[in-house]
């Protein structure tokens, strides 16, 4: 089932994890309307800005999936509002620093976080999620771990 032009649903579903331990990673259907929503309003205009492959490390997460890699317990991965991008080592040009700014700059999302940034601000991988036009809070956040925990900050312009 495609999600978007660019997007199948077993791109947003597929874990490693879930299926070395028989989990059932499968939306609801909101959670796929969700999913959706995100294809059409992320995903797809990252994919047709740059005209390369966007690859996905994470998508949806079933609840018990979630609680078996210590997600969050709100996390929006859950409900089909979030997934996480990475271009690292990948057949592209683009990096995910790229994909962090275009949607920075360019989209409506609700959070979008910088994840563990290299010395030259290069995320490990993005993560973006979409609510809604109307719920959308656009707040960009850089995760870095200190002392062991992760920790959250207002990424500044």
């Amino acid at each position: 089932m495609r999600l978007s032009e660019n997007l199948d649903l077993s791109e947003m579903i597929k874990s490693d994890t879930a299926i070395r331990h028989g989990i059932k990673n499968y939306p609801t259907d909101g959670h796929l309307g969700n999913m959706i929503m995100w294809a059409e309003n992320i995903f797809q205009p990252i994919r047709d800005y740059f005209g390369e492959p966007i690859f996905i490390s994470s998508g949806y997460r079933s609840r018990e999936l979630n609680n078996l890699i210590s997600g969050s317990l709100q996390s929006q991965h859950c409900v089909g509002q979030a997934g996480d991008i990475d271009q690292d080592h990948k057949m592209t040009m683009v990096s995910n620093a790229d994909v962090f700014d275009f949607i920075l700059n360019y989209l409506d999302y609700d959070q979008l976080i910088l994840e563990y940034p290299d010395e030259y601000d290069n995320p490990s991988w993005v993560h973006v999620s979409y609510v809604s036009e109307e719920k959308n809070r656009n707040q960009p956040l850089v995760a870095v771990k200190e002392d062991k925990i992760t920790k959250y900050y207002e990424y500044n312009v």
